[in-house]
């Protein structure tokens, strides 16, 4: 909507034509539809980004639980395996 449409919406005064009325009708139903369907847009956007969160939360979950596994099966690796100052020295 043009701001010239805007102002004379707004300018109306009781001297109106039933055109006056139906065009200004007309450019609020316009203008309604058009917030509608961004309205939608907006809600499938914002479902699609809950989603794709959910998914990214679900495999983050997974790889700290895989990085905790690991660091637990390299620690007790390392508890297991014989030290430097367990070997014993080549020449006894």
């Amino acid at each position: 909507m043009s701001s010239d449409t805007q102002r004379n919406d707004s300018t109306m005064g009781a001297s109106s034509t039933p055109d006056d009325w139906t065009r200004r009708l007309e450019a609020l139903e316009s203008r309604i539809a058009f917030q509608e369907d961004w309205q939608d847009t907006l809600d499938d956007a914002i479902a699609t980004q809950e989603r794709r969160l959910t998914r990214l939360e679900r495999i983050n979950d997974l790889m700290q639980e895989k990085l905790r596994d690991q660091q637990r099966a390299l620690q007790e690796t390392d508890d297991t395996a014989p030290g430097p100052e367990d070997e014993v020295p080549p020449h006894y």
